[in-house]
């Protein structure tokens, strides 16, 4: 019996729907809703051109990726690739790296939700909205992939349409001049102008200020969006459907990012934004004492707005959270089925479902409600940090790993070429290791010096279990 639910295989049950909402959806998550708070306070509104920077590089790396997946859509995604084009260290530890990336964005998001919660109730705990948000979303994850799929397709769409909304509605604040007296486009310059803290710059505090001092908590936002190339051994049809997902990444990030952001720093001057909650509830908070005609009426702008705003960053943080067990559970498969991670975490139940593997992630992220019990104040802020040193060894990794690929195809057409082969990559490449050297600059020295310990960490991992699969072999 165990070994025929052992030959089982991950069943193709997200559609296209479920594909261009996860897509979409994965672009939308804390690192806009909360972080965007420090990064404004160090760079103002040049924070928008960072977006929109990062935001390319991003793509770059989602087509590269795409390239790949569509090529050969099987579990694993970027591991599987770097497990055969590069090598099996590689493979190795671009999967554990990822699990561990995830685990620790599933930290990250478990933490922001509780500091949501506490928008209504400071009182509870941070640990006790965790707790409760942990236990539902793992069930969730454990019924079926369409139940996931599901799921994640009405989060993105609550998402995609409050951002929608917001904009449409700050634009018609702005325009109609109904948005107090602080709203106006010139809150993009006025206030020291677009780069009021300059490229980088110190503080006089020891630390450092400025647009380059951002691009590391910038970064955080993008932490997501590969897992498109995550789906594709449960896509329908994925030489369609992942294409089409990977194409709208770089109008996600100017609809989403940069226009939004444009119309946050219209509404307030940069400077009231503060690095403890989230700008975008805060902003239309203040607005709360104002009114506006509509259509001959008058319309009271009260609190409700936002209380709204806060059910929808809630919602995003739950839908990358989801996303988070999702992929952590199909990478620590696609290990188990490479031999680079503990058989039974390859055992799927009668839905198709990874149960085992994401048992065993839910154990570890569960780690995020002990440090929210201990060190409540800075969890959030230590857990960003960590994560952007994970998800640049990650997007290193996937960038490197894609130019072996084509140098194993270069002989032959792919289904989905990225842009620029090697330029991109390149640019990539460098990009990536200039967010190294300002995070060493500008106070995240601890997560950078933990790059090489990590990797040593790994390596050491990856001989004990090639001396194990010897000894089996024997």
């Amino acid at each position: 019996m165990e070994n025929t639910e052992n030959k089982k295989e991950l069943k193709r049950g997200l559609q296209n729907r479920h594909i261009q909402l996860i897509a979409l959806g994965g672009a939308i998550g804390t690192g806009l809703f909360l972080g965007i708070g420090p990064a404004a306070v160090l760079a103002g509104p040049s924070v928008i051109l960072g977006y929109a920077i990062a935001g390319f590089i991003a793509f770059f790396i989602m087509r590269q990726l795409g390239e790949m997946v569509v090529q050969e859509p099987v579990s694993g995604s970027f591991s599987h690739f770097a497990y055969k084009y590069w090598g099996p260290f590689p493979g190795f530890a671009s999967g554990w790296n990822y699990w561990m990336l995830y685990i620790l964005v599933s930290m990250s998001e478990l933490t922001a939700i509780g500091v949501y919660i506490q928008f209504w109730w400071p009182d509870i705990p941070l640990w006790v909205s965790s707790s409760f948000f942990f236990i539902v979303i793992n069930v969730l994850n454990l019924a079926s992939v369409k139940v996931y799929g599901e799921a994640e397709f009405w989060f993105s769409i609550i998402k995609v349409v409050a951002i929608i909304a917001m904009i449409l509605f700050g634009s018609y604040l702005l325009i109609s001049g109904t948005g107090g007296e602080h709203a106006s486009l010139s809150n993009l310059w006025n206030d020291g102008g677009f780069l009021p803290k300059g490229w980088l710059n110190t503080n006089g505090k020891g630390g450092y200020e400025g647009l380059l001092a951002a691009m590391a908590l910038i970064m955080f936002s993008f932490g997501g969006l590969e897992l498109v190339g995550i789906t594709a051994a449960e896509a329908e049809n994925p030489e369609k459907n992942i294409p089409k997902a990977t194409n709208q990444v770089i109008y996600r990030i100017l609809i989403f990012y940069v226009g939004a952001l444009i119309i946050l720093f219209s509404l307030s001057p940069w400077k009231n934004i503060t690095d403890g909650s989230s700008p975008f509830v805060m902003v239309f908070e203040r607005l709360k004492g104002f009114q506006f005609d509509l259509f001959g009426r008058t319309v009271y702008f009260t609190s409700l707005i936002a209380n709204v705003l806060n059910v929808i960053v809630l919602t995003a943080a739950l839908s990358v959270y989801n996303s988070s067990v999702y992929s952590n559970s199909r990478m620590l498969y696609g290990l188990a089925e490479q031999g680079n991670a503990p058989k039974f975490l390859s055992k799927l139940n009668k839905n198709y479902v990874p149960v085992m593997a994401i048992l065993v992630s839910a154990v570890f992220a569960a780690i995020c409600i002990v440090v929210n019990k201990v060190i409540p104040e800075k969890a959030l802020s230590i857990l960003m940090s960590l994560v952007v040193s994970s998800l640049i060894i990650n997007w290193l990794m996937i960038s490197y790993t894609h130019i072996k690929f084509r140098q194993a195809y270069r002989k032959g057409a792919t289904k989905f070429p990225s842009f620029m082969y090697p330029v991109t990559n390149y640019i990539c490449l460098f990009f990536l290791l200039g967010i190294l050297i300002i995070m060493w600059l500008t106070g995240l020295k601890m997560s950078v010096e933990l790059i090489p310990l990590w990797l040593v960490f790994l390596y050491l991992c990856y001989l004990l279990v090639k001396r194990n699969k010897k000894k089996s072999a024997n």
